[in-house]
């Protein structure tokens, strides 16, 4: 069977309904586009029976590919599923929301034929979302920007087009805390954005509270930055230098019988200082190595309990 002109991946998490919609508006777009192309579903560990209801899509549409996995494993690893699953000349990483438009898909098309090899979806507005987390992405983005050696384009996502020679090198590397919008900018080619509004969800709860997007800002400073380790020994720097400066204070101090320093107070202030400093050493130190430990034990990234194959001998 040939390959499909576009491969259009979604990692679905409980979005029992969204799938109905997310399907009807890629199938219009695509029709209206006259591209061949495939849906491939990550099914990650959902409860709500989103399962099933992509299983009913890959029953009535054989352009629908499901990868259902054992268990949930997390947005990154069902994207990374999805990209190996893929089998088109283009893919297209889209969440199963709606917040990103598959009308937009057409015109990542049209880049990618003058000869883009990544085409990314820059937000121009984000409708729906709190303040706080409009200012908080903005931060973390120009943050990324400035400790990385990576210049992410500010305001994107996952949201993206990649043609195949960038799926192959992308499928190469399979560290497991994975950033893939710093990773898909890292692997160079030609690159160039487009801009869109971002709508509200569809339906539905967000998948990504503060600590889901905390762990994400740690998966990629850690991926793309040493500076936390720099940091570490910077504090440990300054801390040093105070002391040598305190020394000679102090003791010119107690020779002229003065009772600025007497007594634990300032003492127990030096101890907890140091020990901070030290604990939080360790604590950065120790998010390197926990990241070393996981590659090292060689697990799989996911395990899939059907694949597209399954149904397609069904």
């Amino acid at each position: 069977m040939p390959s499909p002109t576009l491969s259009i991946i979604a990692p679905i998490y409980n979005e029992y309904e969204n799938l109905p919609e997310l399907y009807r508006r890629v199938k219009e777009v695509m029709e209206n586009a006259g591209e061949t192309w495939e849906l491939v579903l990550v099914d990650d560990g959902s409860t709500d029976g989103s399962t099933e209801r992509i299983r009913e899509l890959a029953r009535q549409d054989k352009r629908v590919r499901p990868v259902i996995f054992a268990r949930n494993f997390g947005h990154q690893l069902a994207v990374t599923a999805g990209l190996d699953y893929s089998r088109g000349d283009a893919v297209v990483i889209i969440d199963a929301d709606l917040q990103d438009p598959p009308e937009l898909i057409p015109e990542m098309l049209a880049k990618w034929r003058e000869g883009y090899e990544v085409v990314y979806a820059v937000r121009e507005a984000r409708e729906g979302e709190t303040w706080f987390k409009k200012v908080t992405a903005a931060a973390f983005y120009r943050l990324i920007n400035r400790i990385t050696s990576v210049n992410i384009p500010v305001d994107t996502g996952d949201f993206r087009l990649l043609d195949r020679k960038v799926v192959n090198v992308l499928n190469r590397m399979r560290e497991r805390h994975r950033f893939l919008r710093g990773m898909s900018v890292w692997v160079g080619f030609r690159q160039t954005g487009v801009t869109y509004k971002r709508a509200p969800r569809f339906a539905g709860e967000t998948k990504y509270p503060l600590r889901k997007m905390l762990k994400f800002a740690s998966d990629a400073i850690t991926g793309f930055s040493y500076l936390p380790l720099q940091l570490a020994t910077y504090l440990g720097f300054v801390s040093a230098g105070l002391s040598i400066i305190a020394i000679p204070i102090v003791v010119a101090l107690r020779m002229t019988g003065s009772q600025a320093f007497h007594g634990q107070a300032t003492t127990l202030i030096a101890v907890l200082f140091l020990g901070g400093v030290q604990l939080i050493s360790l604590g950065i130190l120790g998010e390197y190595v926990g990241r070393l430990y996981d590659e090292a034990k060689g697990r799989p990234l996911y395990i899939v309990r059907e694949t597209p194959d399954d149904f397609d001998e069904a």
